[in-house]
């Protein structure tokens, strides 16, 4: 198959051809239709993720059909049109057991653990748990857009936060993860006011239900901008690009009893950053993280987009070529366009 491969950290993948993959017991071999190309892979290829084993074949954002299962697999069958979170639990540990997937203590992670789907072929294990079968009216592209950003902003938004009609949400990055928030913060009946330095994003943002805006850049104090126009502060707030300063100001814009969440990824040098803490005890703020979703909670975020109320399509931004999607992979840290870039010619 064709795969687009590093063999260090930071070294431009190439495109070489490699042995397709073959079905673990648990597990089955996908046909690739389309996968995502996010932040997170940046993040392995920058030498941020200790999982990661070079050679390697980065992808975690999947959508495509069965064409291989293991002998222990009985739930699916080649031709079965699937996508599946980028963590796929074991199914044996106590937090699966528990139904949290998401921080299964034995994970699966295509594209981090084991080679990814920035290939023809992909390989999954776990598959018993972790598949999830697409409904026949949700093309590749847009769910393999699903995988990361999309479904791990739902839990965010939805179950983490806990945001609740007439509540201000307030979305710090408005790349792929912060414009998936406001789409559905907006359809849960939030308020929303969306933060980033990009006036286009911005606008988009608004495009996607954001009440008000503030680009950072243009106000003397992110923090107070914030409070102001919510009266108050935000009732739940979400750092959706991962960055110190953006940690920061989505704990500090929180009214008193607010709620944060950490969506977007800290590593590196930056994963250990000051954080207002003061306010956290003064305001009994609460802080949470959020790692993806676990495949048995996808029926609300897919009914949602069933019944209209969710338009993850409206996010796609560009569809790449596997040699496009490499440019786009190692162009992540410049934040140039919006939306959800995907690869669906392989």
């Amino acid at each position: 198959m064709r795969a687009a491969v590093y063999e260090q950290f930071q070294d431009r993948p190439e495109i070489r051809t490699v042995p397709d993959p073959l079905p673990t017991p648990d597990g089955v071999v996908l046909e690739v239709g389309a996968t995502g190309v996010c932040r997170s892979d940046w993040h392995g290829w920058m030498g941020h993720d200790p999982d990661i084993r070079l050679p390697h074949v980065p992808g975690h954002e999947i959508a495509g059909t069965v064409v291989a299962v293991g002998a222990d697999v009985r739930r699916w069958r080649p031709g079965d049109r699937v996508t599946l979170p980028f963590v796929a639990g074991c199914g044996r540990c106590p937090e699966c057991q528990a139904g949290h997937q998401q921080v299964c203590e034995q994970q699966f992670q295509p594209g981090f653990t084991h080679w990814g789907s920035f290939a023809q072929f992909v390989g999954i294990h776990y598959a018993e748990q972790n598949l999830v079968r697409l409904p026949d009216s949700l093309d590749f592209v847009t769910a393999a857009s699903l995988g990361c950003r999309f479904a791990t902003s739902f839990r965010a938004v939805a179950q983490q936060g806990r945001v609740r009609g007439g509540e201000w949400l307030a979305v710090h990055g408005c790349g792929g993860v912060g414009l998936s928030a406001v789409m559905i913060g907006r359809a849960l009946g939030a308020r929303v006011v969306a933060v980033d330095i990009d006036d286009a994003k911005l606008a988009r943002a608004r495009e996607l239900g954001a009440e008000v805006t503030v680009n950072s850049r243009h106000v003397p104090d992110t923090v107070q901008a914030v409070r102001d126009l919510t009266g108050g502060g935000a009732h739940v707030s979400l750092d959706a690009l991962g960055h110190p300063q953006t940690a920061f100001n989505s704990v500090a814009n929180l009214r008193r009893r607010g709620r944060h969440v950490q969506v977007g990824l800290l590593l590196g040098d930056q994963s250990r950053p000051a954080l207002p803490m003061d306010a956290v005890i003064a305001r009994e703020l609460e802080l949470y993280g959020s790692h993806g979703m676990a495949a048995h909670t996808y029926p609300e975020m897919l009914g949602m987009i069933e019944s209209g109320l969710l338009n993850p399509a409206a996010l796609i931004g560009e569809r790449l070529s596997l040699e496009g999607g490499i440019e786009a992979l190692v162009t992540m840290d410049r934040f140039a366009g919006t939306g959800v870039n995907v690869i669906d010619r392989f």
